[in-house]
């Protein structure tokens, strides 16, 4: 009887990791996660996209548990298409967003600025990166001021611009008390994502593998870049696609080949065909003989 594999969750980032680099699905990676869940296994996405615009790329695989999505900040089912848990930015980070956008208008003319609700957007500073970016997405948005912005249900902030005006404004949060209260991260060259505090993919995946009673050492996810650090570190099989940065490397136990190639499937085949299994065997016997 072949081996099957409901004792595992498998999550995967989408772009530069399920995707290749022109966001097409290689063939290879559909193949392994049909497989994969016609044998048992859990197998779902993790992204910072609204659910809308993740449902296209959850559609296109077989996915058969709730998507992380927004970066953590909610699990949202598509079988009962609500989101099932969620994780709210609250006053500090919203007042953080105001004293952007009221007292450095001057040195942030090119930064925008989107807060991100459970499938809609509003685009509080708005430009180029921001306008783009709700039309690659295909968006549900509204151009607003911060003010005409409902105060409950914030799920994350994007802030967009060139690489020197991010910098300028990560020197402006690490001056800042707010660091403590929200979570910020860097998802490009060209964005800082914040969240609630302790929000990450990372947080939604435990969320979701306890609800389904998989153990740590049976949950794994890959990625390509520093949005998916915590991620990676929170799961027990971090796992990354070949072309991901050198810090994104060294903290995974397997590394896959480039996006390009189907760096999904070289998880997915290295998971059923039991060498996962014997590296945590392995682990745990060394854990054991210390």
């Amino acid at each position: 009887m072949e081996k099957t594999f409901e004792n595992w969750l498998v999550v995967s980032d989408i772009d530069g990791t399920l995707n290749n680099k022109l966001r097409q699905l290689p063939e290879r990676n559909y193949a392994a996660i049909k497989k994969f869940t016609d044998l048992g296994g859990n197998f779902t996405l993790a992204s910072g996209r609204l659910t809308s615009s993740l449902k296209r790329n959850y559609d296109r695989v077989i996915c058969n548990q709730p998507a992380i999505v927004l970066n953590g900040a909610g699990l949202y089912d598509f079988s009962k298409n609500e989101m099932v848990w969620r994780s709210t930015i609250g006053e500090a980070g919203q007042n953080f967003v105001r004293r952007v956008i009221e007292n450095y208008s001057e040195i942030f003319k090119s930064l925008d600025i989107g807060v991100y609700f459970d499938d809609y957007v509003y685009i509080v500073k708005s430009g180029l990166f921001g306008k783009s970016t709700m039309k690659i997405d295909k968006a549900h948005y509204r151009i607003a001021g911060v003010d005409e912005v409902p105060t409950e249900g914030w799920m994350k902030v994007i802030f967009w611009g060139f690489p020197t005006t991010i910098d300028s404004l990560r020197r402006l949060i690490d001056r800042s008390d707010v660091r403590h209260e929200v979570n910020f991260m860097a998802s490009s060259p060209y964005t800082i994502e914040m969240l609630a505090r302790r929000t990450h993919k990372g947080v939604g995946i435990m969320q979701l593998a306890n609800s389904i009673g998989i153990d740590r050492s049976h949950i794994a996810a890959i990625g390509d870049y520093y949005n998916d650090y915590d991620m990676l570190k929170t799961v027990g099989l971090p796992a990354c696609a070949g072309q991901a940065p050198k810090a994104i490397h060294k903290l995974c136990k397997f590394e896959a080949c480039h996006c390009n190639r189907g760096a999904v499937a070289d998880l997915l085949e290295y998971i059923m065909s039991g060498k996962a299994e014997e590296a945590i065997a392995a682990e745990q016997n060394a854990a054991n003989n210390k």
